[in-house]
């Protein structure tokens, strides 16, 4: 996917988008968020854990996490920068 792509399927599907970026080696333990989200990754590297599983997302990739949903967030050797959508939860 690319950018132009995430942005359009972000706005059909009622998300608010913004440019955003978090510190190399920044660690959000886990948590939740009373919202839908969706990252795509513009540069650097994020692996975000789900039920002990994680996985890294790299520019190009793209990912979302339901509201309400526990997962962990780390972030990799250089500042990760990324487009992320939000979404009020059903």
């Amino acid at each position: 996917m690319d950018r132009t792509t995430f942005e359009t399927e972000l706005k059909r599907d009622g998300y608010e988008l913004k440019e955003s970026s978090m510190a190399a080696g920044t660690i959000n333990p886990d948590h939740t968020h009373p919202f839908d989200a969706r990252l795509f990754v513009l540069s650097g590297e994020i692996t975000l854990s789900h039920d002990g599983k994680p996985h890294t997302y790299g520019p190009g990739d793209s990912c979302s996490v339901d509201a309400n949903t526990n997962h962990a967030e780390e972030v990799g050797a250089v500042d990760v920068v990324y487009l992320a959508g939000r979404r009020a939860a059903a």
